[in-house]
């Protein structure tokens, strides 16, 4: 009965699409946390040189998820994606205490972007499986997200590897992105 219900209500109302950029440092989970929506499963990654792009369905949500490389001399060309996105995920690695002010710089010269004006923010703390993982007060202070004032956004303690905080995350972003 259920899936009759989902199907009129899709033929209906029709899904949703919208446009998400994964964004942050190298080696803070982005690839993985996309492959973990995509295939529910952990996939072995190697650094993103240029992009990943996958499609995603999520409840009446078609999400084309763009994971763009986080390695410095990529994160300039970040600005060619900003054109017609709907949502930002910015991921920050919970362990690497020493690049949190890289992260911090990285997504206050996003947020700056006119393209970017309103566009929704979910920020993933992600790692919170590995010992001494910032919480997500301390990413939060660090980052500085108290000050930002023009988005809506929201953060959330995150393991791609466990598949924890996710799919809490990506509710929030339905219910932003349904609202609008």
């Amino acid at each position: 009965m259920g899936l009759i219900f989902s199907s009129l209500f899709q033929q209906l109302f029709g899904s949703k699409e919208v446009r998400i950029l994964i964004l942050g440092l190298d080696n803070a989970g982005k690839t993985t946390i996309l492959y973990r929506l995509k295939a529910d499963q952990v996939i072995s990654t190697t650094p993103t040189i240029g992009f990943n792009v996958e499609t995603v369905q999520y409840k009446n949500i078609l999400f084309q998820v763009w994971d763009l490389g986080g390695q410095s001399s990529i994160r300039p060309y970040w600005r060619c994606y900003f054109p017609n996105t709907n949502a930002i995920i910015y991921v920050v690695d919970s362990i690497d205490r020493d690049r949190l002010q890289d992260a911090r710089e990285e997504l206050c010269l996003m947020l700056d972007e006119e393209e970017l004006n309103g566009v929704p923010l979910l920020i993933f703390a992600n790692k919170q499986d590995l010992p001494n993982a910032m919480t997500s007060v301390e990413v939060s202070e660090g980052l500085g997200l108290m000050d930002i004032r023009n988005r809506q956004w929201a953060i959330f303690q995150t393991s791609a590897i466990r598949s924890s905080g996710i799919i809490e995350g990506l509710d929030w972003l339905c219910s932003i992105i349904a609202a609008s």
